[in-house]
């Protein structure tokens, strides 16, 4: 496993950490000796939702999250995640879907929003779009510069890569309605 993609991992699974407090940490449901697994799941969930959305051709559900940073949780995305978090509790942790859920809804919000902040500030290099989705499809983002594509909905906050436009980007411009 590259190293950027071990990196990319570690600051997604300390983001999760670092918002885990009352919905696992605090939370008498998860055992305490389970709650780094619990973390685990949720960061997992997050990757895989990303993955499978990418692998669904659902491309516009991933470049709306990442360009709607003041409200990313809102998207259709983050709540396919949210669905996929509760299933992946209820079956390791044998939670009840009312408990999972809660988890799930306080947890999955904040960070999918601090994700897509982090992603799309220029100076904070935690995250990178292109390389999340680059290392998520095992490099098979068919040549799609994912970070200019957010871009032109954010106003250029975040910054792409040099790859220039033109072909597939000017296409997937119009078919975002821009």
């Amino acid at each position: 496993m590259p190293s950027k993609l071990i990196k990319m991992f570690e600051n997604l699974l300390n983001l999760v950490k670092e918002h885990a407090g009352d919905a696992i940490i605090n939370n008498p449901a998860i055992p305490n000796e389970r709650n780094n697994e619990a973390i685990s799941t949720a960061s997992d969930s997050i990757i895989g939702g990303l993955k499978d959305a990418f692998a669904g051709g659902q491309l516009n559900d991933v470049v709306h999250m990442f360009s709607n940073s003041s409200n990313a949780a809102s998207s259709p995305l983050a709540k396919g995640i949210e669905g996929n978090l509760v299933q992946s509790l209820m079956g390791k942790f044998g939670l009840q879907n009312s408990q999972a859920s809660g988890i799930a809804s306080s947890l999955i919000p904040v960070v999918l929003n601090k994700l897509v902040h982090k992603t799309n500030d220029p100076n904070d290099s935690s995250f990178d779009i292109q390389g999340i989705l680059g290392n998520i499809t095992g490099g098979k983002a068919g040549g799609l510069d994912i970070g200019s594509i957010v871009s032109q909905f954010t106003g250029g906050a975040h910054q792409p890569s040099q790859k220039g436009g033109g072909g597939i980007v000017d296409s997937l411009k119009g078919l975002f309605g821009n």
